[in-house]
C-alpha cells in the first residue's frame, strides 16, 4: 500500500471514531482511532482516543493514552486537564495539582486553545482553589494536632503560599537592588520609636489639610508626570490628577507649599528620612480621588522604607502589598517596601489624603547609609554631567 493510499485510510478511520464519539460509542470510537494511529496519523488521534477509551469505561487505556500524548506534546492542554481528571479519579490529588496547573500555565503563555477545551478551564480552576483550602486546612489541623498553638503570621502565610492561595513576593525594584535585605512586605509600626510622635502629630496635620482644601485644591498635581525629554511612563495614571500630590519636600529641598504646614513639617523630623542631594529627603500628601485604582507597580530602589500617615480616609479604599492587605486608619503609620508589588484603590465617594515619606530601611547600618548617600549623590552629578 503506497503512504497516498494509507493516509487516506487512515483518515478514514478517523473519521469513524470521531462520528462514533459523537454517538457516544466508546468502544467503536476507539477502534477508528487506534487504526488511525496504527496508520501512522499523528497526534490528533491520540487525544481523541483518550477520550474515546473514557466513554468506554477503560480508564487504564485512558491514562495510558493521555502519557503517550503527553510524551509527544507536553503543552497539549486538553491532554493535561483529562490526565489531571484521571487523577482525581484516581484519588492522586498531588498529581491533579499538578497535571491541571500546567494546563493554566500553558494557556497564559498564550497558546492557541479550542473553546471546547476554554469551557473546561473555569473547572479546574475551581477544583485547584478548592482543594488549596483543604490542603492548607489539613495542614493547620496537623500542626494543631501536634501542640501548636495560633500559628505566627509568617507561617500562615507560609502555608498560604504552600497550599497555592499566595504567591511568593520579592523585591523587585525598577532601578536599582541592595542584596540581602528582607522581603518584609510590612513592618510593624511599634518596632520604630519616632513612629508615636509621628502620629501624635495626625490631628494638628489633618486640620492643616482641611483648611489647605478650602481654597488650595487645586495646587494638587498628577502624582504621576511626563519628564520632557523623556520617554513617557507606562503608567495608567500619567498625567492624570485622580492621584495627585503636593510636595513638602522635593528633591532634598523644602518646597513653597512647606510653610503651610507647620505641624507636618515639625513631626517628619521624627523620622529617618535619607539627606541625599537633589533626591531625599520626600515627603507629600497623597490624593486619591474616587474611584481610582492604582494598578500593581513596583518602586525604585530597595534601600528605603514608605511611610503611610492616614489623615484623610473614606469608606471604600484598600491597599495592598505582596500578599497582604491593610486598611488605611486615620493617625495610625503604615510602613511598607515599596519594591515589592503593590496597588492601591478608592471605590469611596470621596478624596483620601496621606502623608507620605521615605525612610532608609532600618537594616541598613550607618556605613551603608553614608556608602549609599555617596553613591546616589554620585548618581545625581554623573546624570547632570
Amino acid at each position: 500500500m503506497n503512504d497516498g493510499r494509507r493516509m487516506t485510510q487512515a483518515e478514514a478511520s478517523a473519521q469513524a471514531g470521531l462520528d462514533a464519539l459523537r454517538r457516544g460509542d466508546g468502544a467503536a470510537a476507539r477502534r477508528g482511532f487506534e487504526q488511525a494511529i496504527s496508520m501512522g496519523l499523528q497526534p490528533a488521534p491520540w487525544f481523541l482516543l483518550a477520550q474515546s477509551c473514557r466513554i468506554a469505561g477503560d480508564h487504564d487505556a485512558e491514562r495510558d493514552t493521555l502519557d503517550r500524548l503527553l510524551a509527544i506534546d507536553p503543552r497539549h492542554v486538553g491532554a493535561l486537564i483529562l490526565r489531571g481528571d484521571t487523577s482525581v479519579r484516581d484519588k492522586d490529588q498531588r498529581g491533579a495539582t499538578a497535571f491541571y496547573q500546567q494546563a493554566l500555565r500553558v494557556v497564559a503563555s498564550g497558546v492557541a486553545v479550542p473553546e471546547s477545551i476554554r469551557g473546561e478551564l473555569g473547572r479546574v480552576q475551581a477544583w485547584l482553589d478548592a482543594q488549596a483550602s483543604d490542603y492548607r486546612s489539613h495542614l493547620e489541623t496537623s500542626l494543631a494536632k501536634s501542640g501548636m498553638g495560633a500559628l505566627p503570621p509568617r507561617m500562615r502565610e507560609a502555608l498560604q503560599i504552600l497550599s497555592g492561595e499566595a504567591e511568593v513576593y520579592l523585591q523587585q525594584p525598577t532601578s536599582f537592588f541592595y542584596p540581602g535585605l528582607p522581603h518584609t512586605q510590612f513592618y510593624d509600626r511599634a518596632e520604630f520609636a519616632w513612629a508615636a510622635a509621628v502620629e501624635a502629630a495626625a490631628p494638628a496635620i489633618r486640620r492643616e489639610v482641611e483648611a489647605f482644601l478650602t481654597d488650595g485644591e487645586d495646587s494638587f498635581t498628577p502624582y504621576v508626570e511626563a519628564v520632557p525629554g523623556r520617554p513617557n511612563k507606562a503608567h495608567s495614571l500619567l498625567d492624570d490628577p485622580k492621584w495627585s500630590a503636593l510636595y513638602l519636600w522635593k528633591e532634598g529641598k523644602p518646597t513653597d507649599y512647606a510653610p503651610r504646614f507647620p505641624a507636618a513639617m515639625k513631626a517628619l523630623e521624627h523620622a529617618p528620612m535619607p539627606a541625599i542631594a537633589g533626591r531625599s529627603p520626600t515627603a507629600l500628601f497623597s490624593m486619591l480621588r474616587p474611584e481610582t485604582h492604582i494598578l500593581p507597580h513596583n518602586g525604585m530602589i530597595n534601600t528605603r522604607l514608605i511611610c503611610h500617615l492616614p489623615l484623610i480616609v473614606p469608606p471604600g479604599c484598600g491597599f495592598r502589598v505582596g500578599n497582604q492587605m491593610r486598611p488605611w486608619e486615620e493617625g495610625k503609620l503604615i510602613i511598607f517596601d515599596d519594591s515589592i508589588e503593590h496597588e492601591a484603590w478608592n471605590r469611596g465617594d470621596a478624596i483620601r489624603i496621606v502623608l507620605l515619606f521615605e525612610i532608609w530601611r532600618p537594616e541598613l547600618s550607618g556605613e551603608e547609609r553614608a556608602a549609599l548617600t555617596a553613591m546616589y549623590d554620585a548618581i545625581g552629578l554623573y546624570a547632570s554631567e
